[in-house]
């Protein structure tokens, strides 16, 4: 199978994250890429570097405001005195609506839904090619791969179109699925981290040209709390395009496995062209994020039975985070998706 990297994605090294009111140590580190590279090369991956698709499919995404932002914060917010290393919001305004300040600390707050998300020097680069290794899967697929896997990190699921959250900065699913609509294609997306894709949803919400589909621990009591619950389907032209499938926390494989199949089903009926899977592995019972129980063999049925569609897939990976089994739940789904 085709793999995609760049080197460039490792600049971004996040120190901290605030969680249930403590500072702790970010668990979104660089060394996820070696890990689910060596994951990825063991399930017989061949790893190339991105091409620049520039900003243009970006920007069809996120707006031309937040993206300046990201470009910029990071020098702003050191120049002013007392200032940390990392940009951390620490006041949000009420609605998307209110005014929008100069103020170096209120854009933050503006633009970077939670504490999850610092932003360092490396951030944007890291970003920026993050997304074009998405991009370039973009390309492989459109032009007859089967399947590709793009290692993009920072993840981007929870990425709005002018919001930051939950250690990701640009929706490189949403990019994808996007750019592949562009092409003539007609996309879903398909999104297995543990965490419900709100800033997917947020993009796709009132379009009804991509399918999106998440599979996800209920949030109910789990982040992102506020968005992934069953009842929300889409707005206006959108509407019965968005199906959330909300599981009980602790979920193992065999009930997982009947949810894919839901979704699964709802994806056929839409007629996609291609598939674009949001691939997060934190599912995995013992994620330092756990919220679900999937098994390392697990992975492999959710591959086998993804595969199984018969789509051109486009894999961009999403969460899944270190601990000893990363790189091989990684391996397990790929040789599950590559065996069906």
């Amino acid at each position: 199978m085709k793999a995609i990297l760049d080197t460039r994605q490792a600049a971004h090294d996040p120190k901290h994250f605030m969680a249930h009111g403590s500072r702790l140590a970010n668990p979104e580190q660089p060394r996820r890429i070696e890990v689910l590279k060596g994951g990825a090369e063991a399930a017989g991956c061949r790893f190339e570097a991105p091409e620049d698709h520039g900003l243009g499919p970006i920007a069809a995404i996120h707006s031309a405001e937040y993206l300046t932002f990201l470009r910029t914060i990071h020098q702003r917010w050191t120049q002013m005195g007392g200032a940390a290393d990392e940009v951390i919001p620490n006041v949000h305004p009420a609605n998307r609506t209110d005014s929008y300040p100069r103020s170096a600390v209120g854009q933050a707050g503006y633009h970077q839904t939670d504490t999850s998300c610092p932003i360092s020097a490396g951030t944007w680069e890291s970003a920026y090619w993050s997304a074009q290794t998405a991009l370039s899967g973009v390309a492989a697929v459109a032009g007859g791969e089967r399947a590709v896997y793009a290692l993009s990190r920072p993840p981007g699921h929870h990425a709005f179109a002018d919001l930051a959250g939950g250690f990701c900065f640009l929706n490189n699913s949403g990019i994808a699925a996007d750019a592949l609509t562009r092409r003539g294609l007609r996309a879903a997306i398909l999104d297995v981290d543990v965490h419900h894709g709100n800033g997917t949803q947020g993009i796709f919400y009132r379009r009804k040209d991509v399918l999106t589909v998440s599979i996800h621990a209920d949030p109910l009591r789990f982040y992102p709390f506020y968005w992934g619950h069953a009842h929300e389907r889409g707005e206006g032209e959108g509407l019965g395009y968005n199906l959330n499938l909300p599981l009980e926390r602790g979920t193992g494989d065999d009930a997982y496995l009947e949810t894919l199949d839901t979704a699964l089903a709802r994806i056929a009926d839409f007629s996609a062209d291609v598939l674009v899977v949001a691939l997060g592995l934190d599912a995995y019972e013992n994620d330092p994020l756990k919220g679900l129980a999937v098994t390392t063999p697990g992975f492999a049925r959710i591959g086998a039975a993804i595969a199984k569609m018969g789509l051109p897939t486009l894999l961009v990976q999403e969460g899944g985070y270190l601990s000893d089994e990363l790189g091989h739940n990684l391996r397990s789904f790929l040789e599950g998706f590559k065996g069906a």
